[in-house]
């Protein structure tokens, strides 16, 4: 630690060093860079703060109104989308890592690591919990003297919704993070059942939009060798997708040559793939 704040000490001497010899022109500069970091750092937290709190209008704002987001949301369709699931899921706890800005005049790009977790209570002592994260890029412009974000795109995506026993299990669900337009790929989902139950899963793919249709699932007994994989083709509209694996646990109770299956966990496990055109093919990206 002492040695990375003795390199951006040293870079700052050389920097102040360079503007007194500019008649103090970089400096200026310098000291607007610092200014935009941490504005735009402070945005990002203000995000983050206002999406614990669940208060919409201030979360929007930040927001400009041209905002159009990879998977083709704009502002209306995002806004629509954060109402009904702040509606469902109003205890969730969200934060972010902030990895790096880049400025360019009244531009910014920002790479960040996000977290969302959020314990889910339900019946029958089936509590469950949801864990999600992801990298992204956010995209910001200056307007009128405030940054705003005007885009951004999901790098990598995994997101777990897990009830009962299921919460202890090391679920591991493995696709490609881009594929090219109608290609395919596969996705293989992976975990170790608990002793003494019966364990059914499925995996599906669907794209990314809104309102997000239910995807096909169809169920089957997990295999022995705790694998079960599946082959999709990446849609050909350019559309980023998503591959969810779905799993149950149950467990056999015999009494008197009857058999009684009782749940003891079930759960969600979602990642990304993001779709790209084919080589030479231009991207078109339509508001949803």
């Amino acid at each position: 630690m002492k040695k990375r704040f003795l390199s951006i000490f040293l870079i700052l001497m050389l920097l102040s060093s360079t503007a007194f010899a500019e008649d103090n022109f970089n400096i200026f500069k310098l000291r607007i860079f610092n200014n935009d970091t941490r504005e735009i750092k402070s945005l990002l937290n203000s995000q983050v703060k206002y999406a614990n709190k669940t208060n919409f209008n201030k979360f929007i704002s930040t927001y400009t109104n041209d905002y159009k987001n990879s998977d083709g949301l704009n502002l209306e369709s995002y806004s629509q989308l954060v109402k009904d699931l702040w509606n469902t899921y109003d205890n969730i706890e969200y934060g972010i890592k902030i990895n790096g800005i880049a400025v360019n005049d009244d531009e910014a790009t920002v790479n960040v690591t996000e977290t969302s977790f959020a314990e889910i209570p339900a019946p029958a002592n089936l509590d469950g919990v949801l864990k999600s994260e992801a990298n992204s890029v956010y995209y910001l412009k200056k307007l009128d003297g405030d940054w705003k974000v005007s885009s951004d795109k999901v790098l990598s995506e995994t997101t777990s919704l897990l009830y009962g026993e299921a919460r202890n299990l090391d679920i591991k669900l493995t696709a490609p993070k881009e594929i090219e337009a109608g290609k395919e790929y596969t996705a293989s989902l992976e975990f170790t059942p608990p002793e003494n139950v019966i364990a059914i899963a499925s995996i599906a793919s669907d794209k990314v939009e809104y309102p997000q249709k239910q995807a096909k699932e169809v169920y089957r007994k997990f295999p022995d060798d705790n694998i079960l994989e599946r082959i999709f083709v990446s849609n050909s509209d350019n559309a980023n997708e998503y591959v969810v694996a779905s799993i149950g646990l149950t467990k056999a109770d015999i009494t008197d040559l009857s058999i009684q299956l009782s749940l003891t966990g079930f759960g969600y496990k979602i990642v990304r793939v993001n779709v790209v055109p084919k080589q030479g093919e231009d991207i078109d990206v339509k508001d949803r």
